[in-house]
């Protein structure tokens, strides 16, 4: 990927586990360097690493850590000292990063860890020590409860494509949100904001788009803080759902239907098949989009400048070449 210069005011907040930016933090005094957090999106993000476990004072090189369940609780414990609990100390730690978590607009956890694993940590049995099922770490748990909306993902999870995809996308439209809440909602600024998204929460599911259409349009007489606060609720929900390639080629069908006045025969044969080879896995979502971003800027529509579908996240990042 070709390197930018996004500007600084422009760069969006995103927390991160520590040894995910090579900050040797880990039980032996490692790291785990993701090189595509850094050096990919760090040209778009500023990162704010933290490390709960060095935060609560266990230092480097420590025992490791794991989850235990006890009496029907989930308790982070050392590895062989088992009464040493820090399962109090990790949730405490979280509350108290509130201040600065709340500035944030994403968050990239360490896969596994007992502390910040997002989901799949292992979960072991107090009596016989074998794994009996898989949980969040307890600081990531309580990050999680404490910011529900926020867009959160494990590295791991980010060398899928559309897992990949569907987290930044969340980080930009969540970064979006934050701006125009910053600036003041009104009914009018809502309607706007739900009209650019309209296709994008079309691509991850037409039902809850059309519900969330519908109700905002008859809720002119609601508070606006009312308003707001149930459809950031249902837009987060929505935007977590992962796109398919099926309702891709609705919205892409849709938006091409805007078209049928303006193009040619070739032109029109072209996109279909585009659409059409898009539909069955011959070529990647950026090939159709890129057709409709031409011929949008031959033949200009109201819509189309606004809408974020055709462009929700910078093109350098290249994240529809590959889904």
């Amino acid at each position: 990927m070709p390197e930018v210069n996004y500007p600084d005011k422009e760069r969006i907040l995103i927390g991160t586990s520590s040894c995910l930016m090579g900050e040797e933090v880990r039980f032996d005094k490692s790291h785990k360097h993701h090189s595509y957090t850094t050096k990919t999106l760090g040209q778009f993000f500023t990162f704010r690493p933290f490390c709960p476990e060095m935060a609560i004072g266990l230092g480097t090189p420590r025992e490791t850590l794991r989850l235990v369940e006890q009496d029907g609780d989930i308790h982070c414990v050392g590895n062989k000292t088992e009464g040493h609990d820090v399962t109090i100390a990790l949730k405490d730690i979280a509350n108290e990063q509130s201040s600065w978590h709340e500035e944030l607009c994403g968050y990239i956890l360490k896969k596994g860890s007992p502390s910040c694993g997002m989901e799949r940590v292992k979960v072991y049995s107090a009596e016989t020590r074998m794994p009996l099922y898989s949980d969040s770490g307890i600081y990531a748990a309580q990050l999680m409860k404490n910011f529900p909306l926020m867009p959160i993902e494990e590295e791991g999870r980010l060398g899928d494509p559309i897992l990949r995809e569907n987290f930044i996308q969340r980080v930009f439209a969540y970064r979006h949100w934050r701006d125009i809440e910053s600036e003041g909602l009104s009914m009018r600024v809502l309607t706007e904001f739900h009209s650019a998204y309209k296709y994008v929460l079309l691509s991850h599911d037409q039902d809850r788009t059309r519900a969330l259409g519908h109700r905002l349009a008859h809720a002119s007489k609601e508070p606006i803080e009312e308003v707001a606060e149930w459809y950031l609720n249902e837009w987060m929900g929505i935007l977590k759902l992962r796109a398919t390639r099926k309702n891709h080629v609705n919205v892409l069908q849709h938006l091409q239907g805007f078209l049928k006045n303006d193009l040619d025969k070739e032109d029109k044969a072209e996109l279909t098949e585009t659409i059409s080879q898009y539909r069955q896995g011959i070529l990647p979502l950026i090939v159709p989009i890129t057709l409709l971003r031409h011929h949008f800027r031959r033949h200009p529509k109201p819509f189309t400048s606004r809408s974020k579908y055709l462009e929700s996240h910078p093109a350098e990042l290249m994240l529809l070449n590959t889904i």
